[in-house]
């Protein structure tokens, strides 16, 4: 385990060869001075998802306020917009976010990132795990990774873990997922894209997607598990056991997640803000393209300034 000073107070311990860290002696909040928001930035970029203990001072006030300091937060949610105004609260009572996936997809304007606050905990279980889509595509042979650079895939908010997912005879979750479905959005992205601000390639799949571009329904299958399957290998992936006044922010760019329901009926609640992104650009320099919705009422665009040396 790596562990090296930042500031003469902040220290982030690196988790795993290729994601996660953890960020120590920061207070988050609106008030946070600008040497420190530039090394919580750096650290995000270079671990991918980075988690912060002891931050119980927070509310959704305080969290919405450091959110500000490192973009420009989104609505809540393209279509949920019942369930809270600065953020959306993650909460069992409506659905459990078991399935690996990128927020937000199936929109033009992915999220760039997610700051994810504990609330309530149960008394065990409800961990959460994310995964580098930047190692997973390192990670394939040259040829698979040519051929991942020439695919396009579509994305669509029907195929989201909340839509699919549900306990049919809970109310909660039935609701949650007819707003969810309440307008339809389907976007197409590059199945490679690179990063904004480091310039590192990574795979674009996960569960929203419908099918790839000009292939069969089979075939889309195939090349699904064959891409997902590299995000989620184990060497790629770093598990967090939630503790009370726990922090998570991860590149929404760069990872995907999945809560593992290991909790039986124990309540769990988090709330999450996700801050605005750009269009994803190809290798190519092609750029995603819209099918069906408009993401406009969401979220602006935001145009990153690349990550100098």
């Amino acid at each position: 385990m790596t562990v090296y000073t930042t500031l003469a107070t902040t220290t982030v311990t690196k988790l795993g060869a290729h994601i996660g860290a953890q960020v120590d002696n920061v207070r988050l909040g609106g008030d946070l001075d600008s040497a420190t928001v530039e090394v919580v930035r750096r650290a995000l970029l270079e671990h991918k998802v980075i988690f912060f203990r002891g931050q119980d001072h927070l509310d959704e006030d305080g969290q919405y306020a450091f959110a500000q300091l490192l973009g420009s937060p989104t609505t809540p949610h393209p279509t949920v917009t019942s369930h809270g105004d600065k953020s959306l609260a993650i909460d069992s009572e409506h659905g459990r976010a078991n399935s690996w996936h990128s927020d937000v997809t199936f929109v033009d304007r992915i999220p760039k990132a997610s700051i994810l606050r504990a609330v309530h905990l149960p008394p065990y279980g409800g961990s959460t795990t994310w995964a580098s889509t930047v190692a997973a595509y390192n990670s394939l042979p040259e040829p698979l990774k040519r051929l991942a650079e020439n695919l396009r895939a579509v994305h669509t908010n029907v195929y989201d873990y909340a839509a699919v997912n549900v306990d049919k005879s809970n109310a909660n979750t039935e609701a949650y997922r007819a707003e969810f479905q309440s307008s339809y959005f389907e976007t197409e992205h590059p199945v490679v894209r690179v990063h904004p601000e480091t310039g590192e390639r990574a795979l674009l799949v996960g569960h929203f997607v419908k099918h790839f571009v000009g292939v069969s329904t089979t075939e889309s299958q195939a090349l699904f598990r064959l891409f997902q399957d590299r995000v989620t290998r184990l060497e790629n992936t770093t598990r967090w056991n939630w503790a009370p006044g726990d922090v998570a922010i991860w590149d929404n760019r760069a990872t995907q997640h999945y809560a593992i329901d290991d909790y039986n009926d124990q309540p769990r609640k988090l709330t999450r803000i996700t801050l605005a992104g750009d269009i994803p650009v190809a290798v190519d320099g092609t750029t995603s393209t819209i099918r069906e919705g408009n993401a406009e009422h969401y979220s602006v665009i935001d145009t990153p300034v690349p990550l100098a040396s």
